[in-house]
């Protein structure tokens, strides 16, 4: 940012480390406020579907005005017209690499369906993960990830962010500290991966979103250690913990954690290559 461009803020707010503490407490105050309100919508379809669209799309302007604002600069890793191709790019994958985690788990008798979940669910379950997807990824890639890589360099951004992503999981009903480090490892660093790839916040967004909602709403797995928000199936845990994931779910699973890592490695890879 030119000095030009400083002299618009307030003295206080022109050093670079405070402009990015406001982004962080900003967008950490942003899952807070959404959290309850997500949680309210959870199992009812049509109130799933807005509180997750009203979280999302509140996340995106805000994102976009605050960066803007603050940066000022074109905020090219949320630009609207790349928005449908990376979701979707993003999705697609996020489906795929949890049917294969969860495919692998049962194959060692790590996860077996209990019964018909229902459709209302489901469709909650997806309006719900919107919002999370946004939210999160937003506040640890678009703001923790994006800054401490200007700062310090990949390989420390997916330290942090990672570390940070898998605390923030210490917080639901049913975490463990295995889980959270499990989430840090496998998801914290495949979604900073998926951003620095792509330059983009769409990718990691549809990403997350693949994986959560075929996590719960395909496959009724408990995400996280979270309530389970409902899907088409009722999924339960079987067997060893370090298989299935035990309660906190197939996160905690040490297939998901080497898959994880393989498709981090993957996108890394391309990034290099690139």
């Amino acid at each position: 940012m030119t000095s030009t461009g400083l002299s618009r803020f307030p003295r206080w707010l022109r050093p670079g480390g405070v402009r990015g503490f406001v982004l962080l407490l900003a967008f950490f105050a942003l899952i807070l406020v959404a959290g309850p309100i997500e949680s309210a919508a959870a199992g009812h379809a049509v109130l799933g579907l807005i509180a997750g669209a009203v979280v999302a799309v509140g996340g995106v302007l805000a994102y976009r005005a605050l960066v803007g604002r603050l940066e000022q600069r074109p905020v090219d890793e949320m630009a609207l017209g790349e928005a449908r191709r990376g979701v979707l790019r993003g999705l697609g994958l996020g489906l795929l690499l949890f049917g294969i985690t969860i495919g692998v788990i049962a194959m060692f008798g790590g996860y077996r369906i209990a019964g018909w979940g229902s459709v209302s669910g489901t469709i909650a379950t997806f309006g719900i993960m919107c919002g999370v997807a946004v939210t999160e990824e937003i506040l640890f890639r678009g703001v923790v990830f994006r800054l401490v890589q200007k700062w310090a360099g990949t390989a420390i951004a997916l330290t942090v962010s990672g570390l940070l992503f898998g605390a923030l999981h210490l917080f639901n009903p049913g975490a463990t500290l295995w889980g959270a480090l499990a989430i840090a490892v496998e998801a914290g660093v495949l979604l900073g991966a998926a951003y620095t790839v792509s330059r983009s916040l769409w990718l990691p967004i549809g990403l997350h979103l693949g994986w959560n909602f075929a996590e719960s709403g395909l496959f009724g797995a408990t995400d996280s250690g979270s309530a389970f928000h409902g899907g088409l199936v009722r999924g339960v845990p079987h067997g060893a913990d370090i298989i299935s994931g035990g309660g906190f779910g197939p996160e905690a699973s040490i297939f998901a954690i080497v898959i994880g890592v393989l498709a981090s490695v993957w996108l890394l890879r391309s990034t290099r290559r690139r």
